[in-house]
């Protein structure tokens, strides 16, 4: 089984994050980029799905030459290898455009399975894994908290507010995943030291056959035209009990539309 996972490395959501003044984009430069929290639960998936029917696994990754940094990182973890995807023409490429590149290097590879995060924790779109499908011409399985394949056969248990759906496919298809599905692993250090030897290969939109004006700034089709701060905390409303609190929370639960 040959088994794809999509990695993007993201700002660390655990401190502040800010948009780039002069282009609204997520500043990146200035901040802790670690793997998306989601993708690493996908990099786990695949791991598993690689010890129970064998197969390879190969870490996809789409971003300026920093995101190796986090490339390695997923390799540490255990997949085989990695292709990263690198060129200058990328910066200002939205999910649209992102999903057609993103669908070239999968092309290439032509994997049984495409597992990755359910949504970004820089964007939280959660549309790339329906695009990629479309593109291919492939099943998407999104959302699962459980995959289990059987031959060819994928079936995942669908997370929904109420509880879960059934969904099964044919491979190839695309999956993705929440933080429900498992434990992500942590590297060994021999997994760590393996990591450094392990092959990445780097495409160009060249490479690809994707023309630079199909992405970034010119091919984008989307974009925040503004953005501001968000607002400090305003001091709550404090209620006195004088014999009539009880009264009072109740009113402004009403008016808040809570009851």
């Amino acid at each position: 089984m040959k088994i794809v996972v999509l990695v993007k490395q993201v700002p660390d959501s655990g401190a502040e994050r800010n948009l780039r003044p002069d282009d609204n984009t997520v500043d990146r430069s200035s901040a802790n980029n670690v793997i998306n929290e989601m993708d690493e639960y996908a990099i786990e998936e695949a791991l598993r799905l690689q010890e129970a029917h064998g197969g390879e696994v190969t870490i996809l990754t789409m971003g300026p030459e920093r995101a190796s940094e986090s490339i390695r990182k997923a390799l540490s973890m255990g997949p085989d290898g990695a292709v990263h995807v690198l060129d200058n023409a990328l910066s200002g490429t939205d999910a649209l455009g992102t999903s057609r590149v993103l669908a070239a290097a999968l092309q290439r590879i032509n994997p049984d399975v495409v597992l990755c995060g359910a949504e970004s924790t820089d964007a939280g779109g959660q549309v790339l894994p329906h695009m990629l499908a479309e593109r291919l011409g492939i099943a998407a399985l999104t959302g699962a908290r459980k995959l289990t394949v059987e031959g060819s056969q994928l079936t995942i248990e669908r997370q929904t507010e109420e509880g879960y759906e059934v969904v099964t496919a044919a491979t190839p298809a695309v999956v993705s995943v929440w933080d429900t599905i498992n434990e992500p692993r942590y590297p060994s250090f021999k997994g760590i030291m393996a990591a450094k030897k392990k092959p990445v290969e780097t495409l160009s939109l060249a490479d690809l056959g994707v023309s630079a004006e199909q992405v970034g700034w010119t091919g984008a089709l989307t974009g925040v035209a503004s953005h501001s701060k968000r607002p400090p905390r305003s001091a709550g409303q404090k209620v006195a009990d004088s014999g009539e609190g009880g009264v009072q929370l109740v009113e402004f639960l009403t008016n808040e539309k809570f009851v």
